[in-house]
């Protein structure tokens, strides 16, 4: 062998690796990884055998469990397959075997925790068979789709089953927070039975004084959940939000969805209706006041857009203005446009008061909850051809969530290696 372990006691071990050099220099580095996980390999076998017993009885709960002798059992690890052998243990009265070394050395289905680590990192970000291909190209890791599938759903239903009791420590910003701008928006994913069901996405931002945004919280949540524990879960998310930062203006920002404002309306100080939702409607009046006119409707539509943004009450003197137009001779279309922008600015004209959001540098587009929509759902639940089961886009989502919050992903692995898993309902 090309690596070998040339002393070991309980607190280390020392391997000799020897790795012939010629050829490309692409070839010698091929020789090196391969080199080094032969050496991982060997170094992962003596730690794992460090979370064996030594035989003894074990009692748990009055019940007393005894080891069956020393089994043999394969792990996969980032560098190659394991094979030791480990005590297992059963109660006199028969009945399920555990083995302590899995227990403790945090053993996720087959996999030591880094590797489980790695494989639904990968997997949070694209489809079992592109990890399979990255392992074997980038990582000199052979293993079978059904393995990444299963290690995958694995990690991602720990993270569903903790939800609501493993709580993350939000980042400490360098500057004040001033304002807690909070987001609400749905997406549509395409489900196994052939129709689209709606995922849902929520974001926590931190803004400063300057109205720059420091962090932000996602929240994902799959079709199955229903809007309730959807919900449910901002709420803890917010008043933990709460107790950092008690002072912060808490703002509500989304678009026109009542079922969102019914939601924000209750936790926030002051509410903002996204911007560019209501320009798009406001697009759709300038056709109507110039349907043969490209650039008079252009200029109509620059005008009205800097004066809803800029000028204080515009949102009532534009509704003013559009109602005293005359449809009577516009075409359906037009029409129909023109009096659902009337709607929407009768609806949402106290959540427009944009001037006032900027002096006070506070953000008027729900650009980051839509973009979260974009990242956190669409980009890996809606890839062509894409049909979801609940369970797994619940699982995707989950392990999305905690990648994409800066600082959640490495606290939900310290979690369990700290406190262990468990999948039991």
């Amino acid at each position: 062998m090309s690596a070998v372990i040339v002393d070991s006691d309980a607190s280390s071990v020392t391997i000799q690796i020897t790795i012939p050099f010629e050829g490309s220099m692409l070839a010698s580095e091929e020789r090196i990884q391969t080199q080094l996980n032969a050496a991982g390999v060997l170094a992962s076998g003596k730690a794992l055998e460090q979370f064996d017993t030594d035989g003894s009885a074990l009692a748990f709960g009055g019940v007393v469990y005894t080891s069956k002798g020393r089994q043999p059992k394969s792990y996969q690890s980032p560098y190659g397959k394991v094979s030791i052998e480990r005590h297992v243990y059963q109660s006199s009265e028969g009945g399920a075997t555990f083995c302590p070394l899995e227990v403790d050395g945090r053993i996720i289905v087959t996999s030591t925790p880094r590797f489980a680590k790695q494989i639904s990192h990968k997997y949070a970000e694209m489809s079992g068979p592109r990890v399979v291909k990255d392992l074997g190209e980038n990582h000199g890791r052979q293993v079978p789709r059904s393995f990444v599938q299963t290690l995958a759903e694995t990690v991602g239903s720990i993270a569903l089953a903790q939800e609501e009791t493993w709580h993350y420590q939000t980042p400490k910003p360098s500057v004040p927070i001033t304002t807690v701008s909070i987001g609400v928006d749905g997406t549509c994913v395409l489900m196994c039975e052939d129709r689209y069901r709606e995922a849902m996405v929520g974001t926590i931002s931190l803004v400063d004084a300057q109205g720059e945004r420091q962090h932000t919280t996602y929240i994902g949540a799959s079709p199955e959940y229903g809007r309730a524990r959807f919900f449910k879960r901002m709420t803890g998310e917010i008043d933990h939000i709460r107790t950092l930062f008690p002072d912060a203006h808490y703002q509500g920002l989304a678009d026109g969805a009542p079922e969102n404002w019914d939601f924000l309306e209750p936790l926030t100080d002051t509410q903002v209706l996204d911007f560019y939702h209501a320009c798009h409607y406001l697009k759709g009046v300038a056709k109507s006041r110039y349907p043969r006119s490209p650039s008079q409707c252009e200029a109509w539509l620059a005008e009205h857009c800097h004066a809803l943004k800029h000028d204080t009450g515009a949102a009532d003197k534009i509704l003013t203005e559009m109602e005293e137009i005359d449809d009577s001779q516009l075409a359906k279309s037009n029409r129909e446009a023109l009096q659902a922008a009337i709607t929407y600015f009768r609806n949402h004209r106290h959540q427009m008061n944009y001037a006032e959001a900027l002096a006070q540098h506070l953000p008027i587009g729900s650009g980051v909850t839509e973009a979260g929509c974009k990242i956190i759902v669409k980009a890996r639940l809606g890839g062509a051809g894409m049909k979801w089961k609940e369970a797994g886009a619940a699982i995707v989502l989950s392990l999305r969530t905690l990648s994409y919050t800066a600082g959640r992903w490495p606290q939900f692995w310290a979690k369990i290696n700290q406190y262990g898993f468990s999948l039991a309902s």
